[in-house]
């Protein structure tokens, strides 16, 4: 008997968080950082998108499940979830030692516009959203798609934070090019942004 899709749904979830914990040290020395008060809303925003996210079970009898996915179905949400966060590992190991999981100005800090981040300037968060909401299609209900909404506007406001962050440190010459040619979050979606 096939294990069910949800058993792999939580089990990449899990494999991706443990992975990439473990990887948080494989990073350069911080220099500057912005203050925790300055990275507060897209925290509050990310804990939300989690307890959305996480408050739906299967059967649970919810009043607010929106709709059913069969079998085939689930399968393709396990499949992008595993394509999202195969996307943010190849962004990562892309990024190498310049990663934080924050908003941070690493030692020996620049701009890089290749690999992934040729395609979307965030790639690891575009990974991150892709497997957020192919685990609210596969959940069905309102509170995954609510999750994944706070999921993104947290992303959202990250994003921009950390782009205002960069230009401020590295220069805005350095990256407002790359923020013309290269779009935010969404592959061949708006480039300002």
């Amino acid at each position: 008997m096939m294990p069910s899709p949800r058993l792999f749904i939580i089990g990449l979830w899990a494999l991706w968080m443990i992975s990439w914990f473990a990887a948080m040290r494989w990073t350069n020395s911080t220099e500057k950082r912005v203050s925790f008060k300055g990275q507060l809303p897209y925290h509050l925003l990310m804990v939300a998108g989690i307890l959305g996210l996480g408050l739906d079970t299967p059967d649970d009898g919810l009043p607010l499940r929106l709709w059913h996915v069969h079998w085939y179905g689930a399968w393709i949400c396990v499949s992008l979830e595993a394509l999202g966060f195969a996307f943010t590992w190849w962004a990562r190991i892309h990024l190498g030692k310049l990663w934080s999981g924050t908003v941070t100005r690493k030692a020996d800090h620049h701009v890089v516009d290749t690999g992934p981040y040729a395609i979307v300037r965030h790639p690891i968060y575009t990974g991150i959203l892709l497997a957020v909401y192919a685990t609210a299609i596969a959940e069905g209900s309102l509170s995954g798609l609510v999750g994944a909404v706070f999921f993104t506007l947290s992303f959202w406001v990250k994003a921009r934070l950390e782009e205002r962050w960069l230009s401020h440190e590295l220069g805005a010459d350095a990256y407002a090019g790359y923020r013309r040619r290269v779009p935010m979050l969404i592959p061949f979606g708006p480039k300002p942004g």
